[in-house]
C-alpha cells in the first residue's frame, strides 16, 4: 500500500470512529421491550476484546457464564399472558466457537463463522392475569334488566426451568485490519430452536428468529495498550408463531474502553463498557395487547480481562459487570459474565 492511499485510510477510518460515537452520544431517548420485556441480544454479548473478530487464520472456541437477575413491575406481555411484579434469575453457560478461513475476501476481509448454544436455569415469579371473563351479576331484577362485569383475576406464579435456549449461527463475521484499526461487519442469526412452551411462565427458548446484522469499529495502540470499540446492531425479529406477537426491531449499541498493561508472561486490561439499547418499532401481532410496547435501557460497568500468548495460540479471560441504569418497559437489573476464549 502507498503511504498516501495510508493516510487517506486512516483518515476515513477515523471519520467513521467519530461518526460511530457521535450516533451513540446522541441517540434519541425513545424506547426496547419486545415480547417478555427481553431479547435475544443482550447488553455485552458482543462489546470488548475478547469478543473482537480474529484476523488470523485459525480455530477458536468461546466458552462463556452469564448471571443476570432483573425485576419489572409494570405489566409485561409473556407466553403465560400479561404478567406483573416480576422477579427474574438467570443463569446461562454458552459453548461456542468458529474458524477463520486463510483466503481473505471482500478487499481483504478475514473471513470467521461461527455458532454457539445456550442452557439456561431460570428461577420467575410474577403476578399473572388470568384471562377475563364475563359474569351475570346476580340479582332479583328480571333478567333482561340484570347488569354484566368483565373480571380478571391475578395469580402469583412461579416457575423454575431449565433447558437449552435458541442456537445462534453466526455465517458472516468479516475483520478489515488496517494498522492500529479494524472494521468488523457480522450478521448473528438466531434460530428458535430452545425450549419454549406457550402458557409456561419461563422460557429458555424465545420461539421466534431474530437476525442481528452489526458494524464495528475498533481502535488498538500496540504502543500504549489503549484500545477503543464500538459496534452497532439492529435486530429484526420474526413474530412468535404461538402467541402471535411480533417484537419490534432493536436498535443497539455497545461500546468498550480498555487499557492493556504487561503482567507476567502476559497482559493485564482494565476497562468500562457502556450499552445503549433502544426499539426503534413497536410491537404487532394480534397477540400485542399493550400495542407498540416500545422500551429503552442503557448501562455500563467495569472489565477485567486477562490475555495469557501461548506460542502461536492465545488465551483470553474477561469478568465484567453490568448494571442497568435507564430502563422502561423491560427487565431491570445486572448482567455479570465471565467469558473465556482459546485461539489456536
Amino acid at each position: 500500500m502507498k503511504p498516501g492511499s495510508s493516510r487517506v485510510s486512516l483518515f476515513r477510518w477515523s471519520m467513521l470512529a467519530v461518526a460511530l460515537f457521535f450516533a451513540l452520544v446522541t441517540a434519541p431517548q425513545t424506547i426496547f421491550a419486545g415480547e417478555g420485556g427481553t431479547a435475544h441480544v443482550l447488553p455485552g454479548a458482543n462489546a470488548t476484546l475478547v469478543d473482537l473478530l480474529p484476523t488470523k487464520p485459525g480455530k477458536f472456541i468461546k466458552p462463556f457464564y452469564l448471571h443476570y437477575h432483573g425485576t419489572v413491575s409494570a405489566l409485561i406481555p409473556t407466553a403465560v399472558g400479561l404478567a406483573g411484579n416480576l422477579d427474574a434469575t438467570v443463569n446461562t453457560v454458552v459453548v461456542g466457537g468458529g474458524y477463520t478461513f486463510e483466503q481473505t475476501v471482500l478487499g481483504g476481509a478475514h473471513y470467521t463463522v461461527a455458532a454457539f448454544l445456550p442452557y439456561s436455569w431460570l428461577d420467575i415469579t410474577a403476578d399473572v392475569q388470568t384471562p377475563t371473563v364475563t359474569l351475570r351479576q346476580q340479582s332479583n331484577r328480571p333478567k333482561i334488566m340484570r347488569r354484566k362485569r368483565d373480571v380478571s383475576v391475578t395469580v402469583r406464579r412461579h416457575s423454575k426451568v431449565s433447558d437449552f435456549g435458541d442456537l445462534t449461527v453466526v455465517p458472516v463475521m468479516l475483520a478489515w485490519k488496517c494498522g492500529d484499526w479494524q472494521a468488523d461487519a457480522l450478521v448473528p442469526i438466531y434460530a428458535p430452536t430452545g425450549s419454549y412452551k406457550k402458557g409456561r411462565l419461563g422460557n429458555p427458548g424465545l420461539n421466534y428468529w431474530t437476525f442481528d446484522p452489526m458494524v464495528g469499529l475498533v481502535y488498538s495502540n500496540q504502543k500504549s495498550g489503549f484500545n477503543a470499540l464500538l459496534h452497532v446492531g439492529c435486530a429484526i425479529n420474526t413474530e412468535n408463531p404461538d402467541t402471535n406477537y411480533g417484537s419490534g426491531a432493536l436498535l443497539h449499541f455497545d461500546g468498550a474502553i480498555q487499557q492493556i498493561i504487561p503482567v507476567g508472561s502476559g497482559f493485564f486490561s482494565l476497562g468500562a463498557e457502556g450499552f445503549y439499547f433502544d426499539q426503534v418499532t413497536g410491537d404487532s401481532g394480534s397477540g400485542a395487547n399493550l400495542g407498540d410496547f416500545e422500551g429503552r435501557t442503557s448501562g455500563l460497568g467495569p472489565v477485567l480481562s486477562y490475555i495469557q500468548p501461548l506460542g502461536k495460540q492465545t488465551l483470553v479471560f474477561e469478568l465484567k459487570w453490568l448494571t442497568e441504569l435507564d430502563t422502561k418497559k423491560r427487565l431491570e437489573g445486572d448482567y455479570s459474565y465471565i467469558k473465556m476464549v482459546y485461539k489456536f
